[in-house]
């Protein structure tokens, strides 16, 4: 096992290595461009959708630790792509995996989830 990994993480302190940095930047084009409109589809089976929006601004914000964001990412890119495990067309289980997902990325990460992003999240909903 590697020195530079931490128990217990998945990626390293920083974890950037040429095909990390370009999933990344491809997760994040496809969640900037897909989110506002899944997030439309879902509102109704998503039970937290302000924690999910909140999650949303945590990924995009450049201050947060690359690893948390490339956590939001990678289940933020599975929630906007409509092929995953259970099709999101199917009414009432499409995004039920997706759910899943998310709810369990939100968890690891809930501590970096500050205020400041909640309170956007907060103010978007409202608009």
């Amino acid at each position: 096992m590697s020195e530079d990994v931490r128990i217990g993480e998945i990626l390293g302190p920083d974890a950037r290595g040429a095909n990390t940095g370009q999933a990344f930047e491809k997760d994040e084009a496809k969640v900037r461009r897909r989110f506002w409109p899944t997030l439309r589809k879902a509102a109704r089976q998503v039970p937290f959708t302000r924690d999910l929006v909140a999650a949303y601004y945590c990924a995009m914000d450049p201050d947060v630790p690359f690893r948390v964001r490339a956590t939001l990412l990678g289940a933020l890119a599975y929630f906007v792509s409509p092929i995953d495990a259970i099709p999101d067309m199917l009414l009432g289980v499409g995004f039920s995996d997706d759910v899943t997902v998310l709810m369990g990325a939100i968890a690891m990460v809930a501590s970096h989830i500050t205020d400041r992003h909640r309170e956007r999240a907060k103010k978007a909903l409202e608009d």
